[in-house]
């Protein structure tokens, strides 16, 4: 099993993380439970990913950046619940929080962004920094939404959507160095 220096990877009533091998899992950072992380994803400093009434789930390439918390809506008489499904190449921003929600492929959250229960954001797709995705709304492939609740403000243009697949990959190479760092390894 791959050693996460100073986070805390927790069992929860016999559901244990799931971690690829190739994740960073920054020092700080809680998972919890039925969480899977999916390879080179990374998970920065003073994450809380807590998958106690549902699962969590975070895909390959996809960061979730410092202090962010991601929950999910557990199980009620009237509904099943919802898990928090985060696909490849997506971007979530400081201090975010990520709920009971979908977030596909190459999504975006921006810094101290809320994305509630019942929520889509589709390919592409974008919630600005500190925006409130209100329950049940989603947000369409490639337009960007702002404001508290959330509204459609414009399209994103092609050279945003390169600009997001470029930081992603940038952070996947960035975990490689923090990881390396932490593992007293020099980069060549």
């Amino acid at each position: 099993m791959t050693q996460h220096p100073g986070a805390l990877i927790l069992p929860f009533e016999g559901k244990v993380p799931d971690i690829h091998e190739s994740a960073f899992i920054a020092p700080g950072a809680r998972i919890i439970g039925d969480v899977t992380i999916g390879p080179d994803a990374s998970i920065w400093y003073n994450c809380v990913l807590r998958g106690d009434i549902n699962r969590i789930v975070v895909g390959a390439r996809s960061n979730v950046q410092d202090g962010t918390v991601i929950h999910v809506e557990g199980p009620r008489p009237d509904t099943e619940g919802n898990p928090t499904l985060i696909g490849d190449d997506c971007l979530i921003g400081h201090m975010a929080t990520v709920h009971g929600c979908v977030l596909d492929n190459h999504a975006f959250v921006g810094m101290d962004a809320v994305v509630m229960d019942g929520t889509r954001i589709a390919p592409h797709g974008m919630l600005a920094a500190g925006a409130l995705l209100a329950p049940g709304k989603t947000i369409p492939e490639r337009e960007i939404w702002a404001g508290h609740p959330a509204e459609m403000m414009r399209e994103l243009s092609i050279a945003e959507a390169e600009k997001i697949a470029f930081q992603s990959q940038r952070y996947v190479e960035l975990a490689r160095r923090h990881k390396a760092a932490l593992h007293g390894q020099t980069e060549a």
